[in-house]
């Protein structure tokens, strides 16, 4: 079997045969990745609201506390993915400017 550039690496292991597409990574600075969570736990935490008698009965308003925790460190960790990107740009720019 010859393989060409457009098919897959592959690697064999003991009687297992793997291939490696090659595929790009979506997100590769992480910035999407970070609000989607940041929004799925304040999308928590605006849904436990309602059930907050219940949840202070039974002892788990933690579960709130915790949503709120991860919306905030959601909030710097966008914050911190969106300054390593800009600083990835620029360090891209001036290695660019260097070599070109």
């Amino acid at each position: 079997m010859e393989l060409r550039d457009d098919q897959p690496t592959q690697h064999e292991f003991g009687s297992r045969t793997y291939l490696i597409a090659p595929v790009e990574p979506l997100d590769v600075d992480g910035v999407r990745t970070v609000q989607v969570g940041t929004v799925l736990f304040l999308i928590a935490f605006v849904g436990l609201l309602p059930f907050y008698g219940r949840l202070e009965e039974t002892g788990r308003t933690w579960l709130l506390w915790m949503c709120l925790t991860g919306v905030g460190l959601g909030l710097l960790g966008t914050e911190y993915c969106k300054r390593r990107r800009q600083a990835r740009a620029e360090r891209d720019t001036t290695a660019h400017d260097a070599h070109g």
